[in-house]
């Protein structure tokens, strides 16, 4: 069952120069549980992919179904409501709230969808527990390492569930050994909770070890690996 789909997916943007095509045409699936690594010169459009699977920016033609949901034909707030519910992010720069707590932070989504705070600190809680963060649960995020940060920041992807996470060079501004952490941690939540992962990486132990690769080019998406290229 595919838990993600596209079909005739297309992305301009207009400049002053004229129009630029950057995503063409594109049909990609995602089953549910399935891990897929999408690699791609920089450049090439791959934050650009990601942001509109995850309905953070509208295509210029072209679907995107997630769960058997045409996403774009929803209104504004039922769209908001849906990607809350529905998909989880991971940043490489986090995007975490640095005067708010490790809990806190992972409460968030929670609290936006108007769940109770308690029940909500208990989640949190549970998922920073499973990413061995029980130590730091009450410290502010801007003064945990980023390495640490970055934990929070899965933690949050996940603690409502979602069907689908989304992932922009999780691992892009880690180093080497904490790179691999994050990376073990993604797929060890994968396994135990079933969520389908699409990550955007330059890390090619990373794709990798996710098992499914796809490679965009500026001619659309290629199913495996394609010739390395530079970054």
């Amino acid at each position: 069952m595919a838990i993600l789909r596209t079909k005739d997916l297309c992305k301009s943007f207009t400049t002053g120069e004229g129009t630029i095509d950057v995503l063409r045409d594109l049909d990609f699936e995602v089953a549910a549980g399935e891990r897929v690594a999408i690699l791609g010169q920089s450049g090439v459009g791959k934050s650009t992919l990601l942001h509109i699977l995850g309905t953070l920016e509208h295509p210029t033609s072209g679907t995107v179904e997630i769960e058997g949901n045409d996403v774009f034909q929803k209104d504004p707030h039922d769209l908001a409501r849906f990607r809350n519910e529905s998909l989880g992010f991971v940043f490489q720069a986090h995007h975490l709230l640095p005067e708010f707590t490790a809990i806190e932070n992972v409460m968030m989504p929670g609290l936006l969808r108007g769940l109770a705070p308690a029940e909500m600190r208990e989640r949190a809680d549970g998922i920073l527990r499973e990413v061995e963060l029980d130590d730091r649960l009450d410290h502010p995020v801007g003064k945990l390492s980023g390495g640490e940060r970055q934990r929070v920041a899965v933690a949050r992807a996940l603690v409502l569930d979602p069907a689908l996470v989304l992932a922009d060079e999780p691992t892009g501004n880690l180093d080497p050994q904490t790179g691999r952490r994050v990376g073990d941690l993604l797929l060890e939540l994968n396994e135990r909770r079933g969520t389908s992962l699409v990550v955007v990486t330059h890390n090619a132990e990373l794709a990798e070890r996710l098992g499914r690769a796809v490679t965009l080019t500026p001619s659309g998406l290629l199913e495996g690996y394609a010739p390395a290229s530079p970054a």
